[in-house]
């Protein structure tokens, strides 16, 4: 039989750890929450239109997405919102507007993982 136990180290809140005599697993819940929040936030149709749009033309206020994408504003700023936390797109302040520019460092360094962790 298998022991695993929830520990808290403190940079971390929850981490599991199968403790038999010979070998130590260790899972970092919080880091695969944060992972899991990035991956789900390219993983959704809306926002990879955005993300789309936001690459054809470098950059882009939200108004200019909306109007684009036919959406609510609201809705648009709350996708793009997901997206900034997410880090795969920054804003960039030009006098009064924004717009919204790929982070594609970020992209990159998601994709990397994302075909590490199938292969």
């Amino acid at each position: 039989m298998t022991n695993l136990t929830a520990t808290a180290p403190p940079e971390h809140p929850q981490t599991l750890q199968h403790t038999p005599n010979v070998s130590t697993i260790k899972i970092d819940y919080y880091s695969v929450k944060k992972a899991a929040l990035i991956l789900r936030a390219l993983n959704h149709k809306l926002r990879q239109q955005l993300l789309k749009l936001i690459e054809e033309e470098k950059k882009i206020t939200v108004t200019e997405i909306y109007v684009r994408l036919r959406l609510e504003q609201s809705v648009a700023s709350q996708h793009l919102a997901i997206l900034r936390k997410a880090g795969v797109v920054s804003t960039q302040r030009d006098g009064k507007f924004i717009f919204y520019i790929i982070n594609h460092k970020r992209i990159d360094e998601i994709s990397n993982f994302v075909n590490e962790l199938v292969a």
